[in-house]
């Protein structure tokens, strides 16, 4: 537990102060009408005294009353410079934190965005590359009907599409494998968003 201010200690000082005051003042009523009640009853002392004590109860107690009044009203201003402080602080603290958020999710968006323009693009070179691999393949189809007279231009549709078509895998191999870091990213993402929700 984190020790306690100056300000905290001064405070209970000054109120323990204020109410041992207004215990006293109570202390000395209560001393000054036993001791009327008491000169009264042994006939020793006139009525007058007994009123005058009792009058000086009355006195005393209200400045007892006004002394624990004051201490309270004062308590309280204090705890609410407190709350209000508290208060500033806290609202200090989460406008940072939204900052902090607001730039993490910034970082992580900008992040997608890039991954996902890089799957864009291998998408459409994969789109490109299926094209150019139909394309060869039918040029092939076509060349095989043609004619044995074109058995060298033949060989090259083969080679290009079989070019085309280990680039095609080649190409979903990094397209996996890209889809895979964004999965793991999103999902690292989504868990860092639920930790700080419930944080």
């Amino acid at each position: 537990m984190a020790s306690p201010s100056v300000t905290q200690v001064t405070r209970r000082r000054r109120r323990s102060t204020r109410v041992t005051v207004a215990m006293g003042l109570i202390l000395i009523a209560a001393l000054s009408v036993t001791g009327a009640a008491m000169a009264v009853g042994s006939a020793d002392a006139p009525w007058l005294v007994l009123v005058i004590a009792a009058g000086l109860a009355v006195v005393l107690g209200g400045s007892a009353a006004r002394i624990t009044y004051l201490e309270l009203v004062d308590s309280r201003r204090e705890a609410a410079a407190d709350r209000a402080r508290l208060a500033a602080s806290y609202s200090e603290l989460s406008a940072a934190r939204v900052d902090e958020h607001a730039a993490y999710v910034a970082a992580i968006e900008s992040r997608i965005a890039e991954r996902e323009a890089a799957l864009n693009q291998m998408d459409m070179a994969l789109a490109a590359s299926q094209r150019r691999a139909a394309t060869a393949i039918r040029k092939k189809n076509a060349e095989r009907q043609r004619a044995d007279a074109l058995q060298d231009q033949l060989v090259q549709a083969e080679d290009r599409a079989t070019n085309a078509i280990i680039r095609v895998q080649a190409l979903e191999g990094e397209l996996l494998t890209l889809r895979a870091e964004l999965d793991s990213v999103t999902a690292a993402w989504h868990a860092a968003e639920s930790v700080r929700r419930h944080a």
